[in-house]
């Protein structure tokens, strides 16, 4: 895996010699973040060597470099998942790259689906920890040049970006939750009995990404902050049919929330 690796990287860096130092990886609906950045250069995934291609509306497919509030960015615009055919390995590529690019944080967003009664589609909640129902992108031969064979998990997403990006939201009085997300393989949505089974062993939402990229981007020590919009619930009493379409929507609706506190998170002291 190094030796594609490195070609990815030579290839990006033979584009431009653009420095990233945080990445973030934009969720189902949720692009709209990279409207905010003063762009250096967009390449689309297709033409990237050794990258997957995303498949799924919403999801438009590129990687971005450029500013925003001070903070060299690699943007992913649309991911990529298990659902779509792809290895967990495959799907997490990515991340590996960013971080043999330079980048020095991991900033991931999605849309989930809420389990919480707590909740109500719109609402945002940084994860603080994760259940994974999904195959480990770890799953077989390590490479210890890109991390231990047995990666701790304690401390997933890093308490200390967590704590200030609190304080942001406060400060911007934008409401938050914090909590724990699972994630499943996808592709339908939950049955109302697997809803239930995913509360009752202690998530807070669910989703179809997200746990693969963490695994792999702790396991090449690279810190992480996740965020999920709640786009759609799983509480009992809540739950109807759901398309594709109404998660993309409600992501869209609640994505410039999102957007503020990413962009003033980025002004502070994580790094």
């Amino acid at each position: 895996m190094l030796e594609q690796l490195q070609q990815t990287v030579n290839y990006i860096r033979s584009i431009n010699d653009f420095q990233p130092e945080i990445g973030i990886i934009l969720g189902t609906g949720l692009g709209g973040l990279v409207d905010e950045m003063e762009i250096v250069t967009a390449i689309s995934y297709e033409n990237i060597p050794h990258f997957p291609v995303s498949t799924v509306h919403g999801h438009q497919g590129r990687l971005i470099f450029g500013n925003l509030n001070g903070r060299r960015i690699i943007a992913m615009q649309g991911r990529f998942h298990f659902y779509e055919g792809y290895s967990p390995a495959e799907l997490t590529f990515p991340v590996r790259v960013m971080k043999l690019l330079g980048v020095k944080l991991l900033i991931v967003s999605n849309a989930s689906g809420g389990l919480n009664p707590d909740f109500s589609v719109g609402d945002l909640m940084f994860i603080r920890d994760h259940i994974n129902l999904m195959p480990n992108p770890l799953i077989g031969k390590n490479d210890d040049r890109l991390g231990t064979r047995f990666p701790d998990m304690s401390e997933a997403y890093d308490k200390k970006i967590l704590k200030t990006a609190h304080e942001v939201a406060k400060s911007l009085n934008i409401k938050v939750f914090e909590g724990v997300y699972a994630a499943v393989s996808g592709p339908t949505f939950e049955t109302p009995a697997e809803y239930h089974y995913i509360r009752v062993i202690g998530a807070d939402a669910v989703g179809m990404s997200t746990v693969p990229e963490v695994i792999v981007a702790r396991h090449m020590k690279l810190p992480v902050f996740a965020v999920s919009v709640i786009s759609d619930l799983g509480v009992k009493g809540k739950i109807h049919e759901i398309s594709h379409e109404e998660v993309v929507d409600a992501a869209g609706k609640a994505q410039p929330l999102m957007t503020q506190i990413i962009k003033v998170l980025l002004q502070k002291d994580i790094i």
